[in-house]
């Protein structure tokens, strides 16, 4: 939470040009900025929100400064006043095309007939770019590719060891499973102590597959054989995270060997389908992530690799009606065989029969015996319209999804608190956090991305408090671990409002400003002191009481909580406590502060404020 400091000028010279370039910039980045292309490898520039920190290991971007005996790395050389660059003289491109020459030799050519590891392989890119189509230097021995990994590949014969990958699971995603062992020509990368990558400690968010410039690690299964021809963004359809991606598609199929296998394939010995995954047409090749306010970039290993149900054979692309000889009997269902009680219909036929039946028991039994359940993972437009046709057309507020399975609670205790059911911050504002509470949550495998923003905040010193019965992954960075008896957070939670309470902790110009019905509050929390609820909870009550000191007084305290908040009889009472926490502390409205439930499907929050449940219209504006 470092003050933002005045960001200076300075003035250099880079191939005869005056250039302004800031205080602290690197030689590459102020020529990038005057539109001067350099090479480089091991530095990924675009690669997240502000780039893999430069390590100027593969000297493919050296350029020549003026006085000085030796080439620079400019990716790691800082600008000076005054200082005069040269970018292209004929001693720096013969510098650069020796290096990439010697980086091509370490690959090995892609066979005929065989789709290369990366399409857009960024060594042949920049060999390209200065002219070096093939190399001098004897090859590396080949080393077997391990695919010991169900969702990725891993070819160290195209390794050209720039540590990307090393610096994309420490550095990003806080994961430090990959590292550099040996040294010279014996030096390799490793996932822990030189497993196997499928049996190393990988989580397979995929983010050295991103960062790779070769493809030495890759996709597995040949989901990269296809060229692919465009680009889609799209935003994850997975947990509640938000995280932005671009899908890198393939307007031709790929070849028959080289068709990416789902992990769960289709049935066998089944009814052909008229929804088969062998259909010509766009494929999904390839997932990346793309910088957005919720991810930088980031993504998990469902973001990632888990688009196999788009093409899956079992995936419905038809309309199916039911067969007038084979009525409903919930004995005798058969998937494997959907022909002998379904037959293929048009899209129009589908919705008549649908809106016949609908209005048939609308007229029979009147609206209260219709409902309709949408879905969290639609879009807003979506919901907004299923809500509209369950209360318009079918009369009835019987509409739902499945917020009301999850943080239902949740949003009831912030529309009365704070008065909005939303998140009051992004996740990545723990980034600013002096103090960070985690309580009922698992975010390492439910919110993977969010979960490496939270390491990455640990790493720079913010202190994690985790409060939780069980023992999750997080434990390790937590600076206070609370294992309370299930079912006491309520406990909990008072204990740590009566300690800031008595302590004299409470932000008071906060409180008489910005909040309501403190005094009812002090009284409630009159008999709930650490040593009184310390046998209720588990957790006795000189730490209840350091941890609620610890919150209060830091510049910055955050709260997190997830459906082990949530999902509980007093899952409401729960939520009200953590926003009383943050209140009475002033820890809201400030950058690294605020409320954050992680929610459980991509657009719970959008479906909610569209109106998609029943108790509410949207915007929240209520129903009676």
């Amino acid at each position: 939470m470092n003050a933002p400091r005045e960001l200076k000028t300075l003035q250099l010279e880079i191939d005869g040009k005056t250039v302004t370039a800031l205080e602290g910039q690197t030689l590459w980045q102020a020529a990038r900025g005057q539109g001067t292309t350099i090479p480089h490898l091991c530095h990924a520039p675009d690669h997240g929100e502000h780039g893999l920190r430069a390590q100027g290991n593969c000297r493919a971007c050296v350029v020549e400064v003026q006085g000085e005996r030796t080439l620079s790395a400019s990716c790691c050389r800082t600008v000076q006043p005054g200082m005069v660059v040269h970018t292209a003289t004929p001693r720096v491109q013969r510098a650069q095309r020796l290096v990439l020459e010697l980086l091509r030799a370490d690959v090995p050519p892609t066979p005929e007939g065989q789709a290369p590891l990366r399409h857009d392989s960024e060594l042949d890119h920049w060999c390209e770019d200065r002219g070096v189509s093939h190399s001098r230097f004897a090859p590396r021995p080949a080393v077997p590719a391990d695919t010991s990994h169900p969702a990725m590949t891993v070819n160290l014969s195209a390794c050209i060891q720039c540590t990307r990958c090393v610096r994309a699971c420490r550095d990003e995603q806080g994961n430090d499973v990959i590292g550099l062992a040996f040294r010279g020509g014996h030096a390799q990368i490793v996932f822990d102590q030189r497993d196997p990558m499928g049996e190393s400690t990988c989580v397979a968010c995929g983010e050295c597959v991103q960062a790779c410039p070769t493809g030495a690690l890759s996709p597995a299964n040949g989901s990269a054989a296809a060229a692919p021809t465009r680009r889609v963004d799209s935003v994850c359809p997975f947990c509640g995270v938000g995280c932005q991606l671009t899908y890198l598609v393939a307007d031709a199929p790929p070849p028959a060997q080289a068709v990416h296998q789902a992990p769960y394939p289709a049935t066998p010995q089944t009814t052909p389908s008229p929804q088969t995954a062998a259909q010509p047409g766009p494929r999904i090749v390839a997932v990346e992530g793309r910088s957005g306010p919720a991810n930088a970039a980031r993504l998990c290993v469902k973001g990632r690799f888990g688009f196999d149900y788009v093409h899956h054979a079992d995936r419905l692309r038809t309309p199916l009606i039911r067969r007038a000889d084979a009525p409903k009997d919930p004995l005798k269902l058969k998937p494997a065989h959907w022909s002998e009680l379904f037959r293929p219909a048009s899209w129009a036929e589908a919705l008549d029969v649908a809106a016949q039946g609908l209005r048939r028991l609308r007229e029979q039994h009147g609206p209260q015996a219709l409902a309709g359940f949408g879905s969290a993972k639609g879009s807003n437009e979506e919901a907004y319209l299923f809500q509209k046709l369950v209360r318009t057309g079918f009369g009835t507020h019987n509409v739902d999804h499945c917020t009301r399975l999850c943080h239902a609670s949740s949003v009831a205790a912030l529309l009365e608190g704070i008065g909005s059911g939303a998140v009051s911050n992004p996740v990545r504002d723990v980034a600013q956090a002096e103090v960070v509470l985690l309580i009922g949550a698992n975010p390492t495998v439910n919110h993977p991305v969010a979960a490496s923003f939270i390491k990455n905040a640990v790493a720079q010193g913010t202190k994690l408090i985790l409060a939780d019965p069980r023992r999750t992954e997080l434990q390790r960075q937590a600076w206070r671990t609370l294992a309370f008896k299930a079912d006491t957070d309520v406990a909990l939670l008072n204990a740590l409002l009566h300690t800031i309470v008595d302590e004299g902790l409470v932000d008071e110009a906060f409180v008489r400003e910005r909040t309501e019905d403190f005094e009812d509050l002090k009284r409630h929390l009159k008999d709930f002191s650490p040593e009184a609820m310390a046998p209720v909870c588990g957790i006795d009550a000189p730490t209840l009481r350091e941890v609620a000191r610890t919150f209060a007084t830091s510049r910055a305290s955050m709260i997190l909580w997830g459906m082990g908040v949530s999902q509980h009889v007093h899952g409401t009472d729960n939520a009200r406590a953590l926003i009383a926490l943050a209140m009475i502390t002033g820890q809201i409205g400030r950058p690294g502060t605020g409320l954050h439930p992680l929610r459980g499907q991509n657009n719970v929050q959008g479906a909610s404020d569209a109106g998609l449940i029943p108790m509410m219209l949207p915007d929240y504006q209520r129903v009676t």
